[in-house]
């Protein structure tokens, strides 16, 4: 399956208020330290765990509601050739300066891989610790230069390399600005949305002009890499090439051009929602701003509003009432109406059923369902129900205290569960027979790994495969020996891919 956004190294931390004038530095809620996963598309992954733990923080901040303060978060509904944001002009002006740090800190993390087999006790984690941080570090700095230049940083004259990129810059923005305005009219006529035919025929010619001078650039870069290629350098540079789109390095504009593509279902359906709005003003909110319909006086505007009512279960008749005029059950399926406008890749379902009784739970899971296969949706379904995660889920995350201590499909996860937190939580799901065999070994013993997790959220620095694609956060007993049988070195396995 495709992946649709990878998440690298994910850190939010919310700053906190000073208690008095005289306090020296800064406190943070560290409410995601360190989460990394992929999220494939058509797939729902569901995310659980206990109050507190940083999910509803972790959906927001993916499609950055909530900017992130670390990691990188990689969309690939789309690509860098289609956007062509800002930020890759600026990685392009300034890689000359930073490609000639890189090795100096590569050099730094294998020195300190190296050092590592001569320490042991908490020495030697302290020093792991620092490392992984370093890690991190370094894909914050250097990830969107490798990912964007590849081989070409290892060039001999990085001036006339960033000059040539540049040059194929300004065509490609030229290129992937036509692109999204045909996108878009298009999108308008399935919508069937007033479109100008004339304004569609100018767009495709100019097209082809931007094309054409596209191409030749794009023959200037690989003129640049023409002499590179077969040397180990460049080849280990060039496998960093990525076209998946930063989320956290676009702009304000460029991440409202994407907010169409990922979409929200808040949870709580009563104070998501406008009161002073009719639900089809609050449906059709995103699709004014967007311009996918010039006013509201379009009449395929309407007809498209009552379209998306009827396919969440919603008589297109109630088109003109207010969210009090709802019940719970009918506010949470104009919140899914909303998000359905626009025709996002994916959504984030925050406790989207949480605050509905039990029947109504079930109506709205089931709608999500159809929905997800009828259009190819996508969800981060974000719950405490695990209940209602094993039956939605194709993939489950645990989250405590701010990190993923255990990934997997929803059956290894309920049948083959290997962090004691995990256990702990399905243990805790209500059972008519309370047997004692039936609770999971919380205290199990394993004999490649243990588990220090604590409250802090940091004892566990190691995030191992168990089984096929079942993924936990514990500390290895023998690092070395783990690492020794991967293909690649662990700084690489971080940064690159």
């Amino acid at each position: 399956m495709k992946t649709l956004l990878s998440v690298k190294n994910l850190q939010k931390y919310f700053p906190v208020k000073k208690n008095n004038f005289f306090q020296i530095g800064k406190t943070y809620v560290k409410a995601n330290k360190d989460i990394s996963l992929d999220i494939l598309e058509g797939e729902t992954l569901g995310i659980v765990g206990e109050s507190g733990c940083g999910k509803s923080t972790f959906g927001r901040t993916i499609i950055q509601l909530h900017r992130q303060t670390g990691g990188s978060t990689l969309y690939y509904g789309d690509t860098i050739e289609n956007l062509m944001p800002s930020y890759v002009k600026k990685v392009y002006q300034g890689f000359p300066k930073t490609s000639s740090k890189y090795d100096d800190d590569l050099n730094e993390i294998e020195r300190m891989e190296s050092e590592l087999k001569d320490l042991s006790g908490d020495e030697k984690e302290k020093h792991f610790e620092k490392l992984r941080i370093k890690k991190i570090d370094f894909d914050n700095t250097y990830g969107n230069t490798l990912r964007l230049v590849g081989g070409l940083v290892s060039h001999d004259n990085l001036k006339e390399v960033s000059l040539v990129l540049l040059n194929r810059y300004d065509a490609a923005s030229k290129v992937a600005k036509c692109k999204r305005d045909i996108e878009f009219e298009e999108q308008k006529q399935k919508m069937k949305a007033e479109v100008d035919e004339s304004e569609i025929k100018k767009l495709r010619q100019d097209l082809k002009s931007h094309e054409e001078h596209l191409e030749k650039a794009t023959v200037k870069v690989e003129k640049l890499k023409e002499p590179l290629r077969g040397s180990e350098k460049f080849e280990r540079y060039e496998r960093y090439l990525d076209d998946g789109i930063d989320l956290a390095a676009l702009t304000q504009k460029e991440a409202r051009i994407l907010r169409k593509d990922l979409q929200i279902i808040f949870q709580d359906p009563y104070s998501s929602l406008d009161p002073r709005l009719t639900v089809g003003e609050i449906i059709g909110e995103g699709l004014l701003i967007h311009k996918f319909f010039k006013s509201r006086n379009d009449p395929a505007y309407t007809e498209y509003i009552i379209d998306i009512m009827e396919k969440c279960g919603l008589a297109g008749g109630l088109i003109n009432r207010y969210p009090h005029q709802f019940s719970g059950g009918q506010r949470q399926r104009i919140g899914i109406a909303r998000a359905l406008a626009l025709q996002p890749k994916f959504i984030v379902c925050d406790e989207a059923v949480s605050a509905l009784d039990v029947s109504i739970q079930s109506q709205i899971i089931n709608l999500l369902q159809e929905l997800r296969e009828k259009d190819n949706l996508t969800y981060l379904f974000i719950t405490h129900d695990l209940g209602v995660v094993q039956y939605i889920s194709d993939r489950i995350g645990v989250m405590y205290f701010g990190n993923l201590v255990e990934l997997g499909s929803a059956e290894e996860i309920f049948e083959n569960p290997k962090h004691p937190y995990t256990k702990q939580l399905l243990n805790a799901i209500p059972k008519m027979d309370d047997a004692q065999d039936s609770k999971w070994d919380i205290d199990k013993k394993y004999e490649d790994f243990e588990f220090q997790y604590s409250r802090d959220g940091e004892s566990d620095p190691d995030w191992i495969e168990v089984a096929d694609n079942h993924f936990i956060a514990c500390t290895l007993k023998n690092r070395e020996s783990y690492y020794r049988d991967r293909e690649e070195r662990p700084h690489e396995f971080i940064t690159g891919e």
